[in-house]
């Protein structure tokens, strides 16, 4: 069951790459949170209240709804394109995907260790070298946002990879994490489309002292 959970997640990747418009990135987004929570639900052995409603708050509450929310408000606000506008293709985007979960597969069967869960290491690091190519090949500052979302995402999944047991400082260090880092860029897009009339990281190269 987990393993048909995570190649789901790694689906969703695809999706993300070939996606042209902005709303399908938050879709996918509040998506995955929701993965996130089966994946941990089923995943750790134990469960104890206080550690199953950070686990709620984390995914459900802050990756699945307030987030994608907080995303879909910059997006009106700032009057943002419903295009993603990338730099490359959708096609060449899908096959650069392909190669980075392909090399992935190949880098972690070559590691030769009995307590590795291989299947999470997979998924974590295509997620995180996913991100990684989302914010280097998109024009939007938006997307940018989001690519670094989906690279939070994968930090959370490779903290899945190395137990079963999360600790409560994990869980704590990677949702404070996320609100920092949304709301900081939320103020900082909002203050961009107050500038620019596209929210293009072109006019990043304008900005002076």
């Amino acid at each position: 069951m987990i393993h048909v959970i995570l190649i789901t997640f790694l689906i969703t990747l695809f999706y993300m790459a070939i996606a042209n418009r902005m709303l399908t990135y938050i879709k996918i987004l509040a998506f995955q949170g929701l993965l996130l929570f089966v994946i941990v639900f089923i995943q750790l052995n134990e469960i104890n209240t206080i550690n199953l409603i950070l686990i709620l708050l984390e995914t459900i509450v802050f990756k699945s709804l307030a987030v994608p929310i907080f995303l879909n408000f910059i997006l009106k606000r700032n009057k943002i394109t419903r295009e993603a506008e990338p730099f490359v293709p959708n096609f060449v985007s899908l096959i650069i995907t392909t190669v980075i979960i392909v090399f992935t597969i190949l880098l972690v069967n070559s590691i030769n260790d009995p307590y590795l869960d291989k299947i999470f290491f997979i998924v974590a690091l295509s997620t995180l070298f996913t991100g990684v190519y989302i914010i280097v090949s998109r024009r939007k500052i938006l997307t940018h946002v989001m690519g670094y979302l989906v690279i939070e995402n994968g930090v959370f999944i490779l903290s899945l990879a190395v137990g079963s047991e999360m600790t409560m400082l994990v869980n704590i260090g990677i949702m404070l994490d996320i609100f920092v880092s949304v709301l900081v860029l939320g103020i900082f897009m909002n203050r961009i489309g107050n500038t620019f009339e596209e929210m293009s990281v072109d006019n990043l190269t304008n900005l002076k002292d």
